[in-house]
């Protein structure tokens, strides 16, 4: 409503300029020019004496005095025209940056050409354009900022090229050689520009040899500025009004951001690794078409070791905090990284099981503190949980006590779950690569499944009886083995155990049957001799392995730096 007002008051602005000029001549006015909702009083031979098209309407007209012409059409509306009707009668008016264009269209579009009339509109508007609003890299992307209304006829003038080239080639220049500060203030001068113009130069920018850098700082810039709500703002205070169905902004800024990333140049590492991934949260939550999402997924999985806990939060929650997003983007990153360095590991003739590289030890234990953080959930599932965990290879946790704490919290958080569920999260871990002061805490920790608890306690005793340290103990590999074959012997003496006491019960029915004959006697029988002889043998008699006097208490291990999403 307001910017219907604001038109009606500048086409009444425009009237009464034009009633000033026009009815001031002697001679009456003999034509009505209407452009849209204004109509324009004129005279037919100051028309014609510049404008050709006119001239041709006024022969043509089956009319024997033609009285009104429709000219709605006229690039640049009525605006446009009047200044086209000033020039027609001599009247002063300025040509600037923001307007040059669409006179230049109206002059073609009127046939106010030179070959009609010296010095005619057309030649006019084109001295400007060369000399004056093409000249500068702001006054070319202003002209063409213009052209976004004037389509087709401004592509077909050459304009829209014309202004593409100058503007490209300047910022070129200026990203090698600033002229002013900050040094990157060209690629401000570009947000202006609608995203179809906007990748007219990108295009041309990459044809004149421009760096996947210099590239990367205009589109850094344009989407920071066009999706500012979205890639800037992590608070989220500005998209609220998107979160309930699909609004036609939030139409507008799914297009406008798959245009963005198909802009990205084909250097993965161009673009910092932050941006990206605000791009691809951006991208989850305006549910931009896969292939837009799939990009950005590969390009972040390519510098997934540059990654920080703070960036793979970004992917994970909604701009609010307060719930998770589906995590296969974060899956499909992790796994995609993990492939990667599988493949050099297999080119390099090495073996990835035994060997991985230092990017991919950082990477799993940005990974494990990335779980840690988000356990705190309680929609994480325990297959999303596991699934993450699982897709870091063994060997690339030289100890297990990043993974251990994520589990201790997940478990902290969820604190309904049965043993066999307890179990299923503790299977990512391995209770034997755990340090001195992990296994301490494990040991006395009850949330954690029997098992478990039972291994770390083993792993301290093994090491006591073998009169090792921590330096010295033997590989993991080793000591479970060596877990099994105890293992085993014990299950083999508790077996003979309960066969004696089925013998001994045995001797004691047998003693009772007797008679008192046996009793008085004071002898001793041979079954009663066995029995003693045989319970001498018995492995448990000095103790058994039962742990229901471990004690439950839980000692804390030293608190790590408290997080956004940490439990205390």
């Amino acid at each position: 409503m307001a910017t219907l007002l604001k038109n009606n008051s500048r086409l009444s602005l425009a009237m009464e300029r034009t009633g000033q000029w026009v009815f001031s001549q002697d001679i009456p006015t003999d034509v009505i020019v209407v452009v849209g909702e204004a109509n324009f009083s004129l005279h037919k031979f100051m028309l014609i004496a510049k404008s050709n098209y006119i001239r041709k309407l006024i022969i043509e007209s089956k009319e024997v005095d033609l009285a009104r012409i429709n000219l709605s059409d006229i690039p640049g509306g009525p605006e446009i025209f009047e200044k086209a009707a000033k020039f027609c009668y001599g009247v002063n008016f300025e040509i600037t940056v923001h307007n040059v264009a669409a006179l230049r269209c109206a002059a073609e579009y009127l046939q106010m050409t030179d070959v009609y009339c010296d010095n005619n509109l057309c030649g006019r508007t084109e001295d400007f354009l060369s000399q004056v609003a093409l000249s500068t890299l702001s006054g070319a992307l202003v002209v063409l900022k213009s052209c976004e209304d004037l389509l087709p006829m401004a592509e077909d003038l050459k304009i829209v090229q014309r202004c593409v080239d100058i503007a490209s080639a300047k910022a070129c220049v200026e990203a090698n050689f600033p002229s002013r500060s900050p040094p990157n203030w060209w690629t401000e001068e570009l947000t202006i520009l609608d995203v179809s113009f906007f990748e007219k130069i990108i295009a041309s920018m990459k044809s004149r040899g421009a760096k996947a850098l210099t590239i990367a700082s205009a589109i850094i810039t344009y989407a920071e500025r066009s999706l500012r709500d979205l890639v800037r703002d992590h608070s989220g205070s500005g998209i609220k009004s998107l979160d309930s169905g699909e609004s036609d902004i939030r139409i507008q800024q799914r297009e406008l951001l798959e245009s963005i990333v198909a802009l990205l140049p084909s250097e993965k590492a161009a673009f910092p690794i932050n941006f990206l991934c605000c791009l691809l949260r951006t991208a989850i939550f305006l549910r931009a078409a896969n292939s837009c999402k799939n990009e950005l997924e590969k390009r972040i999985s390519v510098i997934l070791d540059h990654v920080t806990v703070d960036d793979l939060l970004v992917l994970s929650f909604t701009y609010d905090g307060e719930r998770l997003f589906d995590l296969e983007s974060i899956r499909r990153i992790i796994l995609g990284f993990v492939e990667k360095e599988k493949s050099v590991a297999v080119f390099n003739g090495g073996d990835f099981r035994d060997v991985c590289s230092t990017a991919m030890l950082r990477v799993a234990k940005t990974v494990d503190a990335y779980l840690g953080e988000i356990s705190t959930y309680v929609d994480l599932s325990i297959s999303k949980f596991n699934g993450i965990a699982n897709l870091v290879p063994k060997g690339a946790r030289k100890a297990d006590d990043d993974i251990y704490r994520a589990i201790d919290i997940y478990l902290k958080a969820h604190p309904n779950l049965d043993e066999i569920e307890r179990e299923k999260v503790c299977s990512v871990m391995d209770p034997l690569k755990l340090s001195y002061e992990a296994r301490v805490h494990a040991s006395q920790n009850k949330r954690l499944p029997v098992q478990i608890v039972l291994h770390a306690l083993y792993y301290d005793q093994l090491k006591l009886r073998s009169g090792t340290d921590d330096q010295n103990t033997p590989n993991a590999i080793t000591t479970r083995n060596q877990l099994k074959a105890d293992v085993s012997l014990v299950k083999e003496n508790e077996a003979l155990r309960t066969e004696l006491l089925k013998m001994k019960m045995y001797v004691q029915d047998m003693q009772k049957t007797q008679g008192t004959s046996s009793k008085g006697s004071g002898k001793k029988t041979f079954f009663s001799s066995m029995s003693k002889t045989l319970g001498k043998l018995n492995p448990f008699k000095h103790g058994s392995k039962d742990t229901s006097n471990i004690d439950d208490g839980m000692a804390d291990l030293t608190k790590p730096r408290r997080r956004r999403f940490s439990i205390s």
